[in-house]
């Protein structure tokens, strides 16, 4: 378990005062406005020609906005950053702004669900062909690269949590001449730092621990400023998926607790995981810390993580017997929730990347939230009990 992220721990999350900073408040002003006027004709054609680099309208650029991406760019060692109004806004940018009709994806396995349904769909409809990979098998990654465009990751992934070596996997797409996306929303910077791995282009859905209080829908991508600069040129200003600066005050305010949050869920998820591991009725844990050595590139883990009962357990009768653990999808706020493998396998949205990577009906997926750990394993412990009886 990791028990420190020194970066992290003090200045780094602290938004520095500037002059422009009214009243030298601790926390920075939000600045809710549409537009922003000129002083005059000559610094409005100034403006205009990006001879001058000031908000214009907040669809383009706001001032709190801009704080929120900075800020991130820091922790995720990047060069620059861009907000979105939700995580799939952040990853239609990012795909739509690399590939064209006729190019070629390359995607790891269990993806997550609506990434998969957006390559499924409209990238479909443009000839985009998508090929998926188990990206623990470095030989068959390394033989389906070639010739492809893009190069999508999570690690961990979504539902089974498949960990992979970034590094490695980077590094062969990189000899290719490919660019790499990673989302990054499980490990959140505090657990993982892509772009030191190599990888391109980093992926959160800012909804989950960025944010932390299931407050707020937005996400956000940080790389290279040619990168960023490509994605804020070409499909940022056309989709329409902009941050607002209510939200973007909300991220900020969600960055300043990250690291002690990320421990908490860490150190509480961690004891429950081991404890089902050892559960009679439970037949697999899915959770990327268990054991003695983390995977490659992983500092920690988080809160969230799967398991799979024995043949026998109700389901059904297991989650209706929650109490402190809601049914409910996303994740990353301080509530504890559950998805049963069940649900997301009769989703009606189609592609369903449940079926299509064979997730069991008799998983569940767990958010360990930042309620008291010991009150937790006596929610899942007794319902376990009453599934049993079923």
């Amino acid at each position: 378990m990791n028990n420190g992220f020194d970066p992290f721990d003090t200045a780094s999350l602290i938004v520095a005062h500037d002059d422009g900073n009214a009243f030298d408040a601790v926390v920075p002003p939000i600045v809710q406005t549409s537009l922003f006027t000129f002083k005059d004709y000559d610094d409005m054609v100034a403006s205009y020609r990006g001879e001058r680099v000031r908000p214009i309208y907040t669809r383009g650029l706001n001032p709190t906005v801009r704080m929120f991406e900075e800020m991130l760019a820091k922790l995720e060692g990047a060069e620059d950053a861009i907000g979105f109004a939700s995580g799939m806004s952040a990853i239609s940018s990012t795909v739509l702004s690399f590939v064209e009709p006729g190019d070629r994806i390359v995607a790891v396995k269990h993806v997550y669900p609506d990434a998969f349904r957006l390559f499924g769909t409209h990238l479909k409809r443009m000839r985009v062909e998508v090929t998926y990979v188990d990206g623990r098998d470095e030989e068959a990654v390394a033989k389906a690269l070639p010739g492809a465009k893009l190069f999508y990751m999570e690690s961990p992934t979504s539902w089974v949590m498949d960990t992979h070596d970034v590094a490695t996997l980077a590094a062969l797409a990189k000899a290719e001449g490919i660019v790499t996306v990673i989302d990054n929303s499980w490990a959140s910077p505090v657990f993982q730092q892509p772009i030191a791995l190599g990888v391109d282009l980093v992926i959160h859905s800012a909804s989950k621990y960025l944010g932390g209080h299931s407050d707020v829908v937005a996400g956000v991508v940080a790389g290279s400023k040619d990168l960023i600069g490509r994605i804020r040129s070409e499909a940022y200003p056309y989709l329409g998926g902009k941050l607002s600066p209510f939200d973007a005050w909300l991220l900020i305010r969600g960055l300043r607790t990250l690291p002690i949050r990320m421990k908490a869920h860490e150190r509480s998820a961690r004891t429950v995981a081991e404890r089902l591991q050892d559960h009679p009725l439970v037949e697999t844990v899915c959770h990327p810390g268990l054991g003695n050595h983390l995977p490659p590139g992983l500092s920690g883990t988080s809160g969230l993580f799967s398991f799979i009962f024995h043949e026998g357990i109700d389901v059904r009768r297991f989650a209706d017997h929650l109490e402190l653990f809601k049914l409910g999808v996303s994740w990353g706020g301080h509530e504890s929730l559950i998805v049963p493998g069940e649900v997301v396998l009769a989703q009606k949205a189609q592609p369903n990347s449940a079926v299509a990577f064979g997730i069991s009906p008799r998983s569940v997926r767990l958010h360990v939230g930042l309620e008291g750990t010991e009150a937790l394993w006596s929610d899942l412990e007794a319902a376990i009990a009453v599934a049993s009886l079923g």
